[in-house]
């Protein structure tokens, strides 16, 4: 307490002798200045930064003046004292702040000669005001000019004050115990000192940068001195130079580094400044050499001996990491080598000046070494702008660009994929006439598989298909949504050329070689009533010239057509009547098939899977790949999260290494099914990903109006293929993962060829995605046969069940009579419905399931419940032979009552696995066959017994 005692009243003693200095300053030099305001640019520039310095000088005062009271009244009222009441340790921050903004706003005044221009007021009140001054003046400093003097008066105090302060808390640091107060005081001495060191490197800097101002020219000074600014190195003082003669003299300031090249000069803002030494781009030039970089520029320091080089490199390195951080360190310098790097990615805005890609354009985003890099955003003037990836200064990974049109106010917006400045990979484009792409690109170009639609209410249109060079070339199909009809084939050059396959919302179709668009030569026209025409005709499906009409009944006109106007359809030719059936060539040919070779079809498709693969499915290509799962939107959101693209997310997260490493732990037959069946279902995944593109390729050729019985072949074919492409890219995968792993592929155990696992495993995965569309082709191929079917079915179920077991030749033992339960008033004769039954409901299961194995399972099912019933009533194991069986099929088939079983027998054919082919499957599918057929024929006999009775 004795201690603390002393140092307060020694500290109350201080404070009262500074307090009285303080006052006499504000009365004989600061009210005086105050009064007299400059009329000139310069002078009233200068003028507010000294009431600026007046505010701070006040604030300083109260504070003292505050300080002051406090320990007065301590010192009247206790005789006890503690550290808090020594109020500069107590409240050692508040003291800081006030002497370091004092001394900062002081030494902006002495770098614009502020204290020069004061004392040359031509005022009078100044000019009677002086006398009084200089006395003043004198008891401070034997300076005997004016500006000196009261530079020395407005800080020589205040340094003093400090000093003492220091001092005595030092005292008092010596004679206290250890603990929490000496602690404090010892942190407060040490915030001291560093301030004494912070105040004389201030006015260093101050007086250097004002020496600097003196010695350059005007033109110089009025551009680049700004109050706040400070000159810390000149090569003149401390020699450097810069490369290829560029510069008389180098100067780096708290904020800029600039270089002066006889009357111009270039200054580098110093937040985009990198300091390297160990030469990123090419080989140093000596031991001597730092290379500046700057988003445009880049060159060589060359200092004369390796300690220049090193002091300069240290001070340019803490002035890059002082401007980034907004402020200056405290103190200004700490020791040669001391400090730590700045970082080399940053955060800032910057616009492009000279020529280049991004001339003009404000880049706002990170940056690495000089380019951006990471996150950013560019806008140019005409209203062009770009939000993504950037990598070494160009566009690269996910983006975001708008380009205006020319004619209107609207824009085109790509949400695309970058390589190294262009797009490349997937990509999203929505022009501003209403068109949107979305597909693949390559060096900004549209490039491999996508697909164009027209969303406007005139022309709308939709393209799904292969580009390359910007332009429609390749496979593709084309709908026009007036015209109602769809083109099928090839292209060139964004016209229909070489093969194509016409078809209407009539039901026309039609085969034609086309050149730019227009037909040429002759081709095959299949009219809606089962007619066909082999010749030439016009776009509005006219016979024009030679040509063979070959009629649904068997007739065949062959012959020249004429189509005058006015007069109809004529023609010269002869009518061939003698074939007189229908002949199945004719009514369900199939277009298509030699044309387009279903390895030629969707070939983009394919090979943007390959490249993927190819590319080692590296993580920076999978979303180009992948694609990416994004809101669409015709005006660009705000949010930058919205701009730097929020992809959607699914429960599984599918990540390349994942997937690779699941490959290899799934290569059992059942885990190889289920992780085959999750991947296909997931849009995140590669395979998944690529059925979702041979979906939207499949639905673009084959439903709504492509649903042409005229196509089936050609879609059949089509989705076998894709089940053998996608086992094949699974095999592309694995192979890559087990190498990644150094690992071979296993042996195939079960000897199954790559075409047999397609058809075994990945066909029943991916058919339901294709079966909507596939059995619409299917029932339409079957449409006559089925409707003769179920005409056929009709009749039979008007027979009671024995009825129908007799007409369909059944041997009477085989008759489950058992299962005919009578009641009082029934006769066994009219019973319908009964028999057979558990045969009848499972074959009723046959349309519930799309998978060709479980349909022939089903079936076999079928056949067992016939043979144990049949066993139940013979009361023994009874094995049907060909000639019973037969009959009892008939009976369920007749009773199961399935729709458009032609389409299912041969959907189940097609697509069955072939390895089931000559075994129990097929023999039984073979029966199904028999008595679909035998149902139709009953009906036509019927038909034509009827015909025979109505003629007689």
């Amino acid at each position: 307490d004795m201690c603390t005692a002393e140092a307060t009243a020694s500290l109350l003693q201080v404070e009262e002798t500074f307090s009285a200095c303080l006052a006499r300053i504000d009365t004989l030099i600061l009210k005086p200045l105050l009064q007299a305001e400059p009329s000139d640019q310069k002078g009233r520039e200068n003028f507010k930064l000294f009431l600026l310095l007046n505010d701070r000088f006040q604030a300083l005062w109260n504070l003292t003046e505050e300080n002051y009271r406090i320990l007065k009244q301590k010192c009247s009222t206790s005789d006890s004292f503690c550290i808090q009441d020594i109020y500069t340790v107590w409240k050692g921050d508040l003291f800081l702040s006030l002497y370091i903004q004092y001394f900062v706003t002081f030494a902006n005044y002495v770098v614009v000669n502020g204290f020069e221009h004061a004392t040359k007021s031509k005022s009078e009140a100044w000019k009677h005001h002086k006398t009084v001054l200089k006395h003043f003046l004198a008891d401070f400093t034997s300076e005997t000019s004016v500006p000196l003097a009261l530079y020395t008066v407005l800080h020589k105090p205040i340094r003093d004050h400090i000093e003492q302060h220091i001092l005595l808390l030092t005292k008092l640091n010596e004679v206290l115990k250890e603990g929490s107060e000496k602690d404090v005081v010892t942190s407060a001495i040490k915030e001291y000192v560093k301030l004494k060191s912070f105040i004389s490197q201030v006015l260093d800097e101050a007086c250097f940068t004002k020496s600097l101002w003196k010695s350059l020219g005007y033109k110089f000074t009025d551009m680049l001195c700004v109050p706040e600014r400070r000159l810390l190195e000149d090569s003149k003082n401390l020699p450097i130079s810069a490369s290829t003669n560029r510069s008389d003299r180098i100067l780096l300031f708290d904020d800029v580094l600039v270089l002066i090249q006889g009357n111009s000069f270039q200054s580098f803002d110093l937040k985009l400044v990198w300091v390297d030494e160990n030469f990123r781009e090419k080989s140093p030039p000596g031991p001597c050499g730092l290379r500046i970089i700057t988003p445009e520029e880049t060159f060589l320091l060359s200092a004369k001996d390796p300690q220049m080089k090193a002091v300069w490199q240290w001070k340019l390195n803490q002035a890059v990491r002082q401007a980034l951080n907004g402020k200056r360190d405290f103190p200004l310098w700490g020791k040669t080598g001391e400090g730590t790097e700045p970082p080399s990615c940053r955060f800032f805005t910057y616009v492009f000046r000279l020529e280049g890609k991004f001339k003009n354009a404000s880049y706002e985003g990170e940056w690495h070494w000089g380019k951006p890099h990471g996150k950013g955003t560019l806008k140019w003037h005409d209203g062009r702008n770009h939000v993504g990836d950037f990598k070494d200064g160009l566009e690269h990974g996910f983006g975001i660009c708008l380009v205006p049109r020319q004619s209107e106010d609207r824009y085109d917006c790509y949400k695309c994929h970058w390589y190294e400045g262009k797009m490349r990979g997937y990509g999203i484009c929505e022009y501003g006439n209403d068109m949107v792409y979305k597909g693949y690109f390559k060096d900004n170009m549209r490039q491999g598989f996508g697909i164009l639609e027209n969303l406007s209410a005139e022309h709308p249109f939709k393209y799904t298909g292969q580009w390359e060079n910007d332009k429609k070339n390749g496979y593709g199909v084309w709908e026009d949504k007036d015209r109602g009809e769809r083109y099928i084939g090839t292209w060139l050059d964004d016209h229909k050329h070489g093969e194509g396959i016409v078809v209407t919302q009539s039901g026309v179709c039609y085969q034609r070689t086309f050149h730019a668009d227009k037909m040429v030569g002759s081709g095959i026209l299949l009219l809606e009533d089962d007619s066909v025409y082999e010749g030439n005709f016009t776009e509005d499906l006219t016979f024009v010239g030679k040509g063979k009409l070959s009629f649904a009944n068997g007739f065949i006109l062959e012959g020249t057509f004429t189509n005058k106007s006015g007069q109809g359809l004529q023609t010269h030719g002869i009518l061939n009547t003698s074939n007189e059936q229908l002949d199945d060539r004719i009514t369900k040919a199939q277009l298509g098939l030699e044309e387009f070779p279903v390895e030629k079809r969707w070939k983009g498709i394919y090979d943007q899977f390959l490249e993927f693969i190819h590319s080692g499915c590296k993580e920076e290509t999978e979303e180009s790949f992948m694609g990416f799962h994004i809101q669409t939107s015709k005006e660009l959101r705000k949010s930058q999260e919205y701009l730097f693209c929020q992809r959607g997310t699914e429960d599984i997260s599918w990540k390349t290494e994942d997937i690779l490493e699941e490959l290899v732990q799934h290569q059992g037959p059942e885990s190889l099914q289920s992780y085959l069946e999750k991947a296909l279902k997931s849009s995140l995944h590669p395979l998944g990903k690529l059925l979702k593109a041979l979906m939207i390729a499949f639905q673009a050729t084959y439903s709504g109006i492509g649903a042409n019985r005229h196509l089936l072949t050609m879609a059949q074919e089509e989705v076998k293929y894709y089940a053998k492409k996608i086992w094949e890219f699974y095999q592309g995968l694995l192979h890559l993962a087990l190498e990644q792993k150094d690992q071979l592929p296993a042996e195939c155990v079960d000897g199954d060829t790559s075409d047999q696992k397609a058809y075994s495993v990945v066909l029943p995965l991916i058919l339901p995605c294709f079966y909507p569309e596939l059995f619409m082709l299917y029932m339409l191929y079957h449409e006559r046969e089925d409707d003769l079917y179920c005409q056929g079915i009709m009749d039979l179920s008007l027979f009671p069940d024995i009825k129908l077991l007799e007409f369909l030749d059944v041997q009477k033992h085989l008759w489950p009579l058992k299962d005919l339960t009578l009641t009082t008033n029934q006769r066994r004769s009219l019973i319908k419905d009964k028999c057979f039954l558990s045969a009848i409901e499972c074959l009723q299961k046959l349309i519930t399931t799309v998978d060709p194995r479980e349909k022939l399972v089903i079936l076999q099912k079928t056949y067992e419940e016939i043979e144990s019933t049949v066993s139940r009533l013979v009361e023994k194991d009874y094995k049907l032979p060909m000639d019973d069986l037969l009959p009892l099929l008939m009976y369920v088939v007749s009773r199961a009552k399935i729709q458009h079983l032609g389409a299912e027998i041969h959907l189940i054919r097609d697509l069955m696995d072939p390895t089931n082919q000559g075994g129990l499957y097929d023999f039984l599918l073979t029966a199904l066959e028999s008595c679909y057929e035998h149902i139709q024929r009953m009906r036509l006999h019927q038909r034509e017994n009827c015909h025979m009775t109505h003629s007689s």
